[in-house]
């Protein structure tokens, strides 16, 4: 475990799959998934997301303007967060996949901060594919040492606790040049629906 600030922290495995492992489960993705690309909202604009994605839930999850209806998880991918709440002693009910075609899809920076997450949310997320870079700032420009770069690997587990959601945002830059594909499996713990607000203890 890394500590990036006060309160919040990263760990990162970088060999926690093994590429066999990787490899095999990369491929069942690609072909058992239903991916889609879908509309979000950014700056104010519906925008069409620069990446393909899909989900699995029992509860709904809305972010950036769009909510993901429930969806049942896949035996792989039951078998995967079962394996990864093992490891992170945590337990989670939503799983986010997002699917790189090459170098022009990324994600804008961004915290994972809704309130149906709680006060800070662990959040573990598995990557899979091309190697690509994850980058962290701090919200306060000022903050000496608030810009730390995370190469991502195949087969690689990036997990994040603490504060990170409220006081730090997380981008997956476009990169120029020839670039595989690559699936991130981002896995959170949702209390509750859309809307939800929880008690006093669960403030920010």
């Amino acid at each position: 475990m890394e500590k990036i600030s006060r309160n919040a922290w990263i760990s990162y495995e970088k060999e926690w799959l093994t590429t066999q492992e990787a490899d095999s489960i990369m491929q069942k993705l690609l072909q058992q998934e239903d991916w889609e690309q879908r509309n979000i909202v950014a700056l104010g604009k519906e925008r069409t997301q620069p990446r393909l994605m899909s989900w699995a839930g029992n509860i709904p999850y809305r972010y950036s303007g769009q909510t993901l209806p429930p969806k049942h998880f896949s035996s792989l991918l039951e078998t995967l967060k079962h394996r990864i709440e093992e490891y992170c002693n945590h337990t989670f009910n939503h799983i986010v996949l997002n699917r790189y075609r090459d170098g022009r899809d990324h994600m804008s920076a961004h915290a994972d901060n809704e309130p149906e997450l709680g006060k800070n949310p662990l959040i573990a997320a598995l990557s899979l594919g091309v190697p690509r870079r994850f980058m962290l700032r701090h919200k306060n420009k000022k903050f000496k040492g608030g810009k730390k770069k995370i190469v991502l690997h195949h087969g690689s587990l990036l997990i994040m606790g603490g504060d990170i959601q409220h006081r730090w945002r997380h981008s997956v830059p476009a990169t120029g040049g020839p670039t595989g594909e690559r699936i991130n499996l981002t896995l959170r713990w949702l209390r509750g629906p859309p809307g939800w607000i929880g008690d006093s203890t669960e403030k920010k």
